[in-house]
């Protein structure tokens, strides 16, 4: 399928998403969309999706203008596509996932899978999926699910695949076998549009590369293009990703946790008898794919999670039981996973943001009565050293982009002497540009001698920031390794794999490494 869009421009009110865009996506080649979050990717996918109606513009495939008044209009002329989350029903099973909407029955109205079964099974064994057709959702690991949604698309004849950030959820080694199975498709015929921020995948995957920029295209490349030069058309200046830095080995340690267990409220164990110890002078990296007790583990430190046991002791002082702002008031800052819920007051001004940790304290405070010249006077010298993009720190806060937000998230945690510093997903829908300046203030506070956890599902950013890293699976720790530990043992690591078996499996595969500049075996597991 040829697939062409002229003009297309997308507007909310007076917010323009999409502006005139032109792409063109050539028959069985694979066309990434390459822009950071907030860009206006997803937006004009679901222009081309029949999800939203373009405010002008047409959409053409193979020559013919189209226009859909829903998905299923696109799907009618060959257009799948696969959604950042997916799009099934956990408790039931793949064929009645892959049924649903397109509902086949037999006499006396009963629902007929076995047609469905049928093409599961050879789609499957087309592509090596390896999914059973009557296996329930549930119970499928993540990039199985994955592949379902995949199924779901190709049943229905797509000639034409949409995948929205599609790595986001996987582990590396996922991610390889997706990049496969991309391969496979385009060798089958299928168009596909690959929508991401990650430059590494993009670089793989694509035979012609578009990006978008606050809802403009502002260039085109080929695969070939260096990695600065397509962050620098993300963001429209120079950025200089690699932060060569040299790792640190710490030195006493400062934070020590013995024998966690988180429960949710039904009782599971979402953090599972867990012990890690974090230095002064040191990153500690937590890695591992969204939902396997990162989320749990910070609540539980910060004093968020009421259902936790075990101890948690900073400078041998315990933590666990205390309040939210006991542990404030203990030298811990904390930036949240989502700063829009848990890190902002949206409606307040960036000045007020940027002192709700210390809203009763000296020199912001007297007794319960604030200080506005102080509060001004901080928002001023925040707001310069951090580049925080704004008018006047009177703006509200939902008047920044998501960058700026976070750095005011930063600022405010960082404005005080701390004795430990926790960033969880710090740089989550973040520009490339900030993200460069996030690192640095990071890497900064860690220089100056406090221990510094970092939580992210970015294996990139883990193995940049990570002085060691401590993997999760299900809630249990597979073990603590050095910071050059390859992408291909922490991908073991992530899918379940003890450190040990991580770094004897990657030994024993060919073309696996066990560390980033070779197969050297590290020191230090824990």
């Amino acid at each position: 399928m040829k697939l062409e869009l002229q003009g297309i421009t997308k507007s909310f009110g007076g917010f323009v998403a999409n502006d005139s865009i032109d792409l063109v996506v050539e028959p069985g080649t694979v066309h990434c969309l390459l822009g950071e979050n907030g860009a206006g990717k997803s937006t004009l996918m679901n222009v081309l999706f029949g999800l939203y109606e373009p405010t002008s513009g047409r959409i053409l495939v193979d020559d013919k203008p189209v226009a859909f008044k829903g998905p299923a209009d696109a799907m009618n002329v060959g257009i799948g596509m696969v959604h950042q989350h997916f799009m099934l029903v956990p408790v039931f099973t793949v064929a009645e996932n892959v049924a649903l909407g397109n509902e086949s029955v037999k006499g006396g109205g009963v629902l007929d899978l076995e047609q469905t079964r049928k093409a599961i099974r050879e789609i499957s064994d087309r592509y090596g999926f390896h999914v059973d057709p009557d296996a329930v959702v549930e119970d499928l690991p993540v990039g199985v699910q994955q592949r379902v949604e995949i199924i779901k698309a190709l049943v229905r004849k797509a000639d034409l695949l949409i995948l929205d950030e599609p790595t986001a959820v996987l582990t590396p080694q996922e991610t390889d076998e997706l990049i496969d199975i991309i391969g496979q498709l385009k060798a089958n015929g299928t168009s596909i549009i690959f929508i991401s921020h990650k430059l590494r995948e993009v670089k793989a995957v694509s035979d012609r590369i578009t990006v978008i920029r606050r809802g403009k295209v502002v260039g085109s490349a080929d695969p070939s293009a260096d990695v600065k030069e397509l962050a620098s058309l993300m963001v429209g200046r120079e950025v200089d990703l690699s932060l060569g830095r040299i790792h640190s080995d710490g030195d006493d340690v400062r934070l020590s946790i013995k024998d966690l267990t988180v429960r949710t409220e039904t009782g599971h164990a979402a953090v599972n008898g867990l012990s890690l110890d974090v230095r002064g002078g040191e990153i500690l990296a937590v890695a591992g794919v969204q939902g396997n007790g990162q989320t749990e583990l910070v609540e539980a430190i910060i004093g968020l999670h009421p259902k936790a046991e075990g101890s948690i002791a900073l400078g041998g002082e315990e933590l666990l039981g205390r309040s939210v702002k006991e542990i404030i008031r203990r030298g811990v800052g904390f930036v949240p996973e989502d700063r829009s819920t848990d890190g902002l007051i949206s409606q307040f001004s960036i000045a007020d943001n940027l002192v709700l940790n210390r809203y009763d304290q000296p020199p912001i405070a007297r007794g319960l009565a604030l200080k506005p010249k102080a509060i001004a006077a901080s928002a001023v010298e925040k707001v310069k050293e951090y580049d925080i993009r704004t008018p006047t720190a009177a703006n509200a806060a939902s008047t920044l982009s998501g960058g700026n937000q976070q750095k005011v998230v930063l600022a405010r945690e960082l404005a005080r002497e701390l004795r430990l510093f926790i960033a969880s997903q710090p740089t989550r829908g973040v520009d490339v540009g900030s993200i460069e300046f996030l690192h640095r203030r990071i890497l900064a506070e860690r220089d100056h001698g406090t221990p510094v956890i970092i939580v992210s599902t970015e294996l990139d950013e883990v193995m940049e920031l990570g002085d060691r890293i401590a993997v999760l699976f299900h809630g249990r720790l597979m073990g603590v390794v050095p910071g050059n530990t390859s992408r291909d043992v922490l991908g073991l690591m992530m899918a379940g794999s003890t450190a040990e078996e991580a770094f004897a499996e990657a030994s024993a595969a060919p073309g696996m490494e066990t560390t980033q500049d070779g197969p050297t075996l590290p020191g230090g597991i824990a």
